[in-house]
């Protein structure tokens, strides 16, 4: 598999070692220390950066802003996330920026090419997917006020459009094709995280309280994205005909 991987990082041992073993897997590596100058070479590559290993305490311009600056530009490259930081609200934050995956330092390197490897696979995926074709029942969609282009990353709501990321698009999509059926968390985190083991629980709740600020009236009280008890969560895409779940 050749891949153009993007390590931003400026620990440099870090970065050598990275890119080292990045390069004996077949990968291109590139390597830069700080946000300014790995923006500037991702503008200059646009579309050829298959994906980015981000540490989060950068010099001059943090991680999470470089993330959210790559997500501007791009909803499918993958972003893993590797940093010293290990407070769930730092990875809840760098999920928020819209990242795919988050490893703490010090990390396993076979686990880290594992990862990188499988979010190589799920970007030629999500590229299928997003490939225009007259009639996408699963990419575009609509259920009350809200319209979901999930082939542009784009969800609208009345006169208001949400860009989403890659994340928030691959649950909506699972919602939608798992329409009226109650969805365990593990299951969730299972089929749409796949084997990232620093997503917990956790985040799919915060994933499924942004997706309810898009998509709901009133996000506090839900008609659409309903949690149930002990369990997950069950989306309708027309609840005055659903019929009662416990």
């Amino acid at each position: 598999m050749s891949a153009h991987i993007l390590v931003v990082e400026d620990e440099d041992a870090i970065a050598r070692g990275l890119a080292f073993n990045f390069e004996q897997e077949g990968f291109t590596a590139v390597v830069h220390g700080d946000g300014p100058s790995a923006l500037k070479y991702f503008d200059e590559h646009d579309g050829e950066i298959d994906c980015v290993v981000l540490d989060l305490m950068l010099p001059g311009m943090s991680g999470y802003e470089v993330c959210r600056a790559i997500r501007e530009r791009d909803g499918v490259v993958p972003i893993l996330v590797l940093s010293a930081r290990m407070l769930s609200e730092d990875k809840a934050y760098a999920f928020d920026c819209g990242t795919d995956q988050y490893m703490t330092k010090p990390f396993n390197l076979p686990e880290l090419l594992s990862r990188v490897k499988n979010l190589l696979v799920r970007k030629q995926r999500l590229q299928r997917h997003a490939k225009p074709e007259p009639v996408a029942p699963l990419s575009a969609f609509r259920f009350g006020s809200v319209q979901a282009d999930l082939g542009k990353y784009e969800l609208r709501k009345g006169e208001q459009v949400h860009a989403l990321t890659k994340m928030e698009v691959e649950l909506l999509r699972y919602f939608w094709e798992h329409e009226g059926t109650v969805l365990p968390r593990q299951r969730i985190l299972r089929d749409v995280w796949d084997q990232s083991a620093d997503v917990t629980t956790r985040t799919i709740d915060n994933f499924v309280m942004r997706l309810r600020k898009y998509i709901e009236d009133d996000a506090a009280n839900p008609q659409h994205l309903l949690s149930v008890r002990g369990t997950g969560y069950r989306f309708l895409a027309n609840p005055e005909n659903a019929t009662p779940e416990e």
